[in-house]
């Protein structure tokens, strides 16, 4: 902009007025106009409903980047149009439809504030005109128009009608602005024409814009009719192949569909199928036989029926029912998994007994690299059935379970039926991998699909969209893993049986490592004994402070790491042999990566150890109280989720409560402010289990008895001192016994938990359960006379 415009802009200016502000996207509104958008940002409904109560006056700006959802000042422009809003219509959900007019160009002076609305005192910019009656003005408004009609007979978008309103229409400045919202062009563009507020440069800018989008239009005509020249022809060609398929058919080059049907109504005639499915089929070869083979049509039959063919619809495994022999395959390929090693020698003793063959399904719970899906390929072995797999992570579409019906192009079974042809038996271990993170959108929901899947009542006559027949999939053995089952649909869960598979303990990942991680791994580097050793020390070093998981997948990661650092030392021919110990395991693998919280050398005031747990694990937390004088104010940091909030909450008032039995000031809760905190502040927390730890901790403050070093405790609290039982005991108390934790306070109804825990772990610690929050002061606070 030049200085003389904006001398004159400055003239222009009327009084600066205050106004609610609507960051639009995707769209300009130019004065002289009526146009509609749709208002769903919560800011912009508070800033239409500020201009409703007012005087319906709104200022309007289009953002720069349409994608942003919360615009800051930056981002979106000075200039906009202030408008009336003339009408207001609710439609789904939150949105609001607008219907407004533009009065005027204005500009932003200042951001008057940006909540709970973005609100901006604004200056009146009077556009700049031109002689109506000058020759150069009528020669440059005649040279709009006919580029603008142009424009219209090229463009599918714009409206005769709307060309027929800007004819009639003398004011050039009223004309640029009512061309110019027509036009299908980006924001930036038609922000230049906004911007524009000498009329004369207006349809300048205008003009250019219009004429290159003629360019452009005209490129794509062009392009759009050779593309249909080529389409034409396409066309042609492919009448003639079809004549030409026709005259071979005549002259007998059919005669090898025919043969190709008679050897499928022989296998068919073997299969012995139910006299529904073997009609079905039979009708499909028949309408083959009558079709070119070379045909479309021909080739969807073709692949049905030789899918229907390859299909092992009476096809069994024999089944091993040796429990001796089971048990045997199940401990040589994983430590552990008591719970479902039990249950798969259960389900194999009542074959024996009943000789029934319906399989069980079984839904794995666990945190990850616990070997849920490895455990999977091991009962396929020991019960001497096929193994097939299916990951359902990231499974949007109902099809990849159901198949897609044949009259898609492509279409092909569904995945469930796909493993079983290729398991080549009715009777496979089949596992669904990863069940809790199946999706669904507009192509169906899969775990609605895996509903038939999964019921034993209804499985027994599955069917494919693409099969159209019924598949029995009764004899399957159905197992399922997942991380959590707070995402599994509930009428999928109830399908299945589910068998909980917690975290690895310290013995046992050592166990697993030498029995199994080391071999494998120096096997896979072409390592032998002589070349390779680690000591037990060094094994638990690399659990402890390499890793941090409630699995072995990480620790098989570093184990492989170590292999590959030895077999470089070999091959440079430093040394044949090489023993890992926990001095020289910082040279193979760094620093250590993680730490674990450890007990503090002596008691404090106000820090407690609770115990949390985590999908990779169970951890322990100290939570801080401090009181300081002020007015009452609780805080509470450590990015602490709204459960865990309420918690705290509820535990300082239950202390208010009985303030008087432990010789606390009665009103201390307005002579002083409380912090609690919960340290390493960037790990979000929440959960109600550290009430009975937020509540010692806070009792400790007020009283002033330090809280013993070597007490943890986990609970939820009521507001009448109750404590209730809370989940992830075993992973609690194994973090809890890892820092040194000599003392558990539980919840007495998680009594039955404890035998949970493995006895070499249970050996050293005490546990104490809790009917009541303030017994736990008994057993955490330092000896102290009234407590």
């Amino acid at each position: 902009m030049n200085t003389t415009e904006n001398e004159v802009m400055q003239n222009d200016r009327e009084e600066i007025l205050t106004m609610p502000c609507i960051p639009l996207r995707g769209l300009l509104v130019f004065p002289n106009t009526v146009l509609h958008f749709d208002v769903g940002r919560e800011k912009s409904i508070k800033a239409l409903e500020a201009a409703m109560n007012k005087d319906k006056i709104l200022f309007v700006s289009s953002q720069k980047d349409e994608n942003i959802l919360i615009p800051t000042r930056e981002d979106y422009y000075t200039i906009g149009t202030v408008v009336k809003i003339k009408q207001m219509l609710k439609i789904q959900g939150d949105t609001i439809r607008v219907l407004v007019e533009g009065l005027y160009r204005a500009s932003i002076k200042e951001v008057v504030s940006e909540e709970p609305f973005i609100s901006v005192a604004v200056d009146k910019v009077e556009s700049i005109p031109m002689n109506g009656d000058d020759i150069e003005t009528k020669a440059m408004i005649r040279v709009l128009l006919n580029t603008f009609d142009e424009y219209i007979e090229l463009s599918p978008s714009v409206k005769n009608d709307m060309y027929d309103l800007s004819v009639v229409i003398d004011d050039a400045d009223v004309l640029s602005d009512t061309i110019a919202v027509q036009l299908d062009v980006d924001i930036a563009k038609k922000q230049r024409v906004l911007e524009a507020f000498v009329v004369r440069e207006r349809l300048n800018i205008l003009n250019g814009i219009i004429f290159e989008e003629n360019q452009i239009l005209r490129l794509e005509h062009k392009l759009s009719e050779q593309v249909q020249e080529n389409v034409k022809q396409n066309q042609k060609e492919y009448y003639l192949r079809e004549q030409m398929k026709a005259i071979q058919n005549e002259l007998g080059f059919g005669e090898d569909a025919v043969s190709e049907a008679k050897e499928w109504l022989d296998k068919l005639e073997k299969l012995n199928l139910d006299s529904k499915t073997e009609d079905k089929v039979k009708k499909e070869i028949n309408k083959f036989t009558k079709m070119i083979p070379s045909s479309a049509e021909s080739g969807v039959i073709r692949n049905y029926v030789e899918t229907i063919l390859s299909l092992p619809w009476n096809k069994s495994s024999k089944t091993n029912s040796d429990l001796k022999k089971a048990e045997k395959i199940l401990n040589e390929d994983h430590y552990g998994l008591e719970k479902v090693k039990e249950r798969i020698l259960e389900y194999l003793a009542v074959i024996h007994l009943s000789k029934a063959i319906k399989g069980p399904i079984i839904c794995l719970v666990g945190p990850p690299g616990v070997g849920k899906t490895s455990i999977a390929r091991s009962i396929a072995r020991s019960t001497g059935r096929e193994f097939v797999r299916m990951s359902l992570g990231g499974v949007r579409d109902e099809a990849e379970i159901r198949g897609h019906r044949r009259t898609y192009i492509g279409a092909i079974p569904g995945r469930v039926i796909s493993a079983i042809k290729d398991a080549g038996t009715d009777n496979p271990v089949f596992l669904f991998d990863e069940v809790d993170k199946i999706g669904s959108d507009f192509k169906g929901d899969p775990a609605s699909a895996l509903l038939e899947v999964l019921d034993p009542e209804q499985n027994k006559e599955f069917t494919d969209h693409f099969l159209e027949v019924p598949f029995d999939l009764s004899k399957v053995m159905f197992i399922t893993t997942a991380n959590t089952t707070a995402t599994i649909p509930r009428p999928l869960l109830d399908r299945m049986e589910v068998i909980e598979v917690s975290g690895y303990t310290e013995e046992e990942k050592v166990k697993i490592a030498q029995k199994y991680l080391v071999p494998k791994q120096m096997k896979a580097h072409g390592l032998k004994k002589k070349n390779f050793a680690i000591s037990e020390k060094a094994l638990r070093d690399l659990i402890n402070f390499y890793t941090r998981e409630s699995g072995v997948r990480n620790l098989e990661r570093e184990i492989g790491s170590l292999c590959r650092k030895v077999a470089r030392k070999i091959v440079a021919k430093k040394a044949q042999s090489y023993r890992i110990t926990p001095a020289s395991l910082e040279s193979y693998l760094g620093k250590h990566r993680y730490r674990y919280d450890t007990v503090t050398a002596e008691s404090e005031v106000g820090v407690t150890t609770g115990m949390a747990w985590t999908q990779v694990g169970g951890d322990t937390l100290f939570i801080e109280t401090a009181l300081v004088p002020g007015t009452g104010k609780i805080e509470l940091t450590g990015q602490l989720g709204d459960v865990m909030q309420e918690s705290a909450r509820t535990a300082i008032t239950y202390i208010r409560s009985i303030a008087e039995e432990y010789d606390i000031e009665e009103d201390f809760y307005k002579k002083y402010d409380l912090h609690v905190h919960v340290p390493e502040g960037a790990v979000p927390k929440d959960g109600p289990s550290a009430g009975v730890t937020m509540f010692t901790s806070v009792m400790s403050t007020l009283t002033g008895i330090p809280v013993k070093k070597d007490v943890a405790m986990t609970g939820e609290i009521t507001l009448r001192g109750k404590v209730l039982p809370v989940g992830g005991i075993k992973e609690k108390v194994l973090a809890a016994h890892r820092a040194g934790i000599k003392t558990i306070l539980l919840p007495a109804e998680n009594k039955a938990d404890i035998d949970d825990i493995p006895q070499t772990v249970r050996r050293q610690l005490d546990f104490v359960l809790l009917e009541k929050a303030k017994e736990a002061l008994k057993y955490a606070l330092e000896e102290s006379k009234g407590l």
